[in-house]
């Protein structure tokens, strides 16, 4: 669709990695389909996703000081804003851009009574084409091209890294999340390591430094990165994976937008919440099913309400790994 001038339009998602990452194709149909300006706010530590992306007029970072980026904004003379955080704070920027707005349904009340009573009324669609309804005003349609994750081309593996991994194929293991209910224990992941046959690299957050070196001491063919690499960084180690195992993080959408076969991991959250690998080659769903506590939260815990962390503890690594080997055999004779 052309509309008859070039409208401004700003998309609001504050966080976090893999939720910016979901709404890249509204992005990119935006831009192509009605050749708006579009701007992106969003919080500091996330604007290196969004910079190099060519659908992408200009990064707006949501300041400390909010009245600050109130005026910022307002400079600027939105004519939509389409809010796909939905939260009290991007209630009070559209209330004070006082330009026509659309928001994404959180389905927060589906959510609820899914995790406190165990019964599954969220529709069985996955969040980004429930993110394209904020944009039926312009007739934008779903162009079903998967998401977009673009690498600054001054971006690269630190020297060191490029050595240790070059001409060897690896597959990439996510480790992090955000809640400790969403990550496998530690002892889990040295399991799977040591049925793999092929090495395994560790990519995560500081926060999960100490854990990747417990686990490459215990498993050779592991290498613990984490810590030690930026976002695009570890995309780059994802890009040119063999496989991508993840938890129900942010790195499994970025395996995604780069179509990569991935083996995802589920703890306390479900499938079912719709957020599930977009249009790639999920080859395996790795879930304890049929746990009367399950999903106990449609984020996460720091620790496992019930005390026993049944949805990660009773997970197999038997399948895990030979999903893995049965992939990387059949790539290699294929």
């Amino acid at each position: 669709m052309n509309t008859e001038k070039n409208l401004k339009i700003l998309i609001i998602r504050f966080s976090s990695i893999g939720d910016i990452v979901l709404t890249t194709p509204v992005i990119r149909c935006l831009k192509l389909q009605a050749n708006v300006e579009i701007h992106y706010l969003t919080k500091n530590k996330f604007v290196s996703i969004l910079n190099s992306n060519p659908y992408v007029h200009k990064v707006h970072v949501l300041d400390d000081y909010f009245q600050e980026t109130i005026k910022i904004l307002k400079s600027e003379k939105f004519d939509y804003i389409i809010d796909l955080h939905k939260n009290l704070r991007s209630l009070r920027i559209k209330l004070a851009l006082n330009c026509k707005s659309y928001s994404f349904n959180k389905l927060n009340f589906k959510k609820w009574y899914f995790v406190n009573f165990k019964i599954n009324k969220m529709p069985n669609l996955h969040i980004v084409d429930r993110y394209f309804e904020t944009t039926k005003f312009l007739s934008i349609i779903n162009d079903q091209k998967g998401l977009d994750f673009f690498i600054p081309e001054n971006v690269d593996l630190p020297l060191e890294i490029k050595n240790e991994i070059a001409e060897i194929p690896y597959i990439v293991y996510a480790i992090g999340a955000q809640h400790f209910t969403k990550r496998l224990p530690v002892e889990k992941i040295i399991e799977i390591g040591k049925k793999v046959n092929l090495r395994i690299i560790l990519i995560g957050g500081v926060e999960d430094e100490l854990n990747g070196n417990i686990i490459s001491k215990e498993v050779k063919t592991v290498y613990n990165y984490c810590g030690k690499l930026s976002i695009n960084q570890s995309a780059i180690l994802i890009k040119n994976s063999k496989i991508v195992i993840s938890h129900d993080t942010g790195m499994m959408h970025i395996a995604a937008a780069f179509k990569k076969k991935i083996i995802s991991i589920w703890g306390n959250t479900v499938p079912a919440f719709g957020m599930i690998p977009y249009q790639t080659k999920e080859l395996l769903q790795s879930e304890v099913l049929n746990l009367p506590c399950r999903p106990c939260s449609k984020i996460g815990f720091d620790k496992c309400p019930k005390g026993h962390f049944n949805c990660m503890n009773l997970q197999n690594t038997n399948i895990i790994a030979e999903t893995a080997n049965q992939i990387y055999e059949n790539t290699l004779f294929s």
